[in-house]
């Protein structure tokens, strides 16, 4: 049992240390940064703005999130737009989207608009020129602004469920960079022949439309990967030689159109994957080729390809000549039947078509060098008669 002595000298011990603990002051403990998860805005229906650590205090906004709010319009906001990089606007009851307040995102990069009652953009979306990412899905817009080719950056476009008719004409001239274009479920009833100049393109989805052909140069997609054109139904009933030279394609949906014959390019698919042809129907590849697979698919339409080659008459093959053709200086074709080793023709000739084997190719420029090329008379001029050109 501790006695008295020990139990005195216990408490002034105790209460020497609570002096000393005295005299040292507060301890200075760390602080937890706080993150102020929102400031209010000047916007309808008491919607919140979504910000980073200490960026209320500079009135800089990284992301303004007003998804799911029941917002029904939008009035002028006391924040600086032109410092807001992403913008959510989804799931509300918005008719229009006021074209100042457009004009005032300089920076904007992505933008979220699906699940409005939206049925136009306003044209001030063309000042938007490092808008990335647009999705206006799920609305009952019926066109695109022409503006909207104004937003150079574009990589991503997503125009799903929509009452969209047609798309601007020239979008492919303009939107280069873009890597997914999103269309479907909307009443389309073609794609614009601009498309081919879209070379950065990878996905393109324009299912559940009216469409009734497609472009002719879809070749010019050299890095398109899934192309989807699935449930046009009875309006889709041909597809273009060019769809087989896609050489990165991946992925091909044509199932649920009118389509009776796959065109034979179909077999040069070299990096082909996956290939829906259901609910067409098929005579060329026929059923039983169908059900066998993809490489049965691929091997029909190469056979077939090949004896389509084979039995067209030499006369019909072709060819221009060099350069001559593509920048036209002459309107027609050429035949290109062989010499034998005596001199003499064989093969038929046609009138009106020049002959390759009496005439030289011209590839050359039309340099001091070689300008005397383009001379009417040595064009025309037999191959015995044909000098070299000037060294």
């Amino acid at each position: 049992m501790m006695g008295y002595e020990q139990m005195n000298q216990m408490t002034m011990t105790t209460t020497a240390m609570m002096k000393n603990f005295n005299k040292m002051g507060p301890i200075n403990t760390p602080r937890k940064k706080t993150t102020r998860r929102s400031v209010p805005a000047a916007i309808d229906g008491g919607a919140t703005v979504a910000a980073g650590e200490g960026d209320c205090r500079r009135n800089i906004i990284k992301t303004l999130d007003l998804s799911g709010m029941s917002l029904a319009s939008l009035s002028a906001s006391s924040i600086n737009l032109a410092s807001i990089s992403k913008l959510d606007l989804s799931n509300n009851n918005i008719q229009q989207i006021p074209e100042s307040l457009v004009a005032r995102m300089l920076n904007l990069w992505a933008l979220d608009l699906h699940s409005n009652q939206l049925k136009s953009l306003p044209n001030s979306i063309g000042c938007l020129s490092k808008l990335k990412i647009l999705n206006v899905s799920g609305n009952y817009i019926q066109f695109l602004p022409k503006t909207i080719e104004d937003c150079k950056s574009l990589e991503e476009l997503n125009a799903n469920f929509n009452e969209l008719t047609r798309l601007p004409d020239t979008l492919g001239f303009e939107l280069t960079n873009l890597t997914k274009l999103s269309v479907n479920s909307n009443k389309l009833v073609l794609l614009p022949h601009s498309l081919g100049h879209m070379t950065s393109l990878r996905v393109l989805d324009a299912r559940l439309n009216r469409i009734g052909s497609l472009p002719d140069d879809l070749e010019n997609l050299v890095n398109l990967q899934v192309l989807n054109v699935s449930q046009n139904f009875q309006h889709l009933t041909v597809l273009p030689y060019s769809i087989g030279l896609l050489i990165s394609l991946v992925e091909l949906d044509v199932s649920y159109n009118g389509i009776t014959v796959l065109p034979d390019s179909i077999g040069c698919l070299r990096r082909i994957q996956k290939l829906s042809v259901e609910g067409n129907p098929l005579v060329s590849p026929p059923f039983e080729v169908v059900e066998q697979g993809l490489e049965a698919v691929k091997r029909y339409m190469s056979e077939k390809m090949t004896e389509s080659y084979k039995k067209t008459p030499m006369k019909k093959k072709l060819w221009g000549i060099g350069k001559i053709v593509k920048y036209k200086t002459f309107n027609g074709l050429s035949s290109s039947p062989a010499r034998s080793p005596g001199g003499n023709r064989r093969g038929d000739e046609r009138e009106g078509f020049i002959n390759v084997s009496d005439y030289r190719q011209i590839d050359g420029i039309a340099s001091p060098r070689h300008v005397s090329l383009f001379n009417p008379r040595r064009l025309l001029s037999p191959f015995s008669a044909y000098f070299s050109p000037p060294r």
